[in-house]
């Protein structure tokens, strides 16, 4: 599969209302954690002092509050990442090392994976030029899709690129259940989920993932994995 044509656009500026948005998203993400904080807190409180003997009925409703408050921190979380990817600035951009910034993804994604048996591999990554932060959470997001929506076997993803002129293509290849051809392009979209999946988060992680590569002057899709799985290609501008 061949990466959709980049254009012009991609690596113009950020239209001004892009940039509203991405404020308004970090103020009001700012303004509802510290009441969602409280929410949890009190309610574990409430649960913790009940008088009397335990009540099953109203530990119940508790632990649906407690749910709830930790459900939307959780969406909170993924806003404020969706608006830091909106401000992506090109005077951030440096060379960054690929495998370097993998490597340190892993170490920071030690336990879950371990919990998972999660195995990731790559081969040798090059150079690109962007923002090294944002590149991270590129590959954090697409490990943790894969450990998420994994299928019966524990989850294997391998990383590749190979050099097409000016980028390189990126590939990031898993053994989960697939995608339908339906959703290839319906999962960037924010809060989509996959019919019939349950998984916690908001459903924000590959919009957020198209966000960080389309401010590179990229692109990233998916496609049916070899065999089995799924594949995600992206591309990156090179460094010469």
């Amino acid at each position: 599969m061949s990466a959709p044509q980049d254009s012009d656009a991609k690596s113009s500026a950020r239209p001004q209302s892009e940039l509203e948005l991405s404020d308004f998203l970090l103020r009001l993400c700012h303004d509802l954690r510290s009441p969602l904080r409280a929410i949890r807190a009190h309610t574990e409180l409430l649960a913790k002092d009940w008088p009397g003997p335990r009540d099953p009925a109203a530990e119940e409703r508790f632990g649906f509050v407690a749910s709830g408050a930790q459900n939307i921190e959780l969406l909170v979380d993924g806003l404020a990442s969706y608006s830091l990817a909106l401000k992506i600035d090109r005077n951030s951009f440096q060379p960054a090392q690929m495998d370097v910034l993998l490597r340190l993804v892993l170490a920071k994604l030690r336990n879950p994976l371990r919990e998972a048996g999660a195995e990731v591999t790559y081969d040798a990554l090059p150079v690109v030029s962007g923002n090294p932060d944002r590149l991270s959470q590129l590959f954090e997001i697409l490990i943790m899709n894969a450990v998420r929506h994994r299928g019966a076997e524990a989850p294997r993803i391998h990383f590749s690129a190979e050099r097409q002129e000016a980028a390189w293509r990126f590939s990031a290849r898993d053994n989960g259940p697939g995608i339908e051809p339906a959703y290839l392009e319906r999962v960037f979209k924010p809060f989509e989920r996959l019919r019939g999946k349950q998984v916690p988060g908001p459903g924000l992680g590959l919009a957020i993932a198209r966000v960080i590569v389309e401010r590179h002057g990229g692109s990233i899709w998916a496609g049916p994995g070899a065999g089995s799985g799924t594949a995600f290609f992206f591309t990156l501008p090179a460094v010469d």
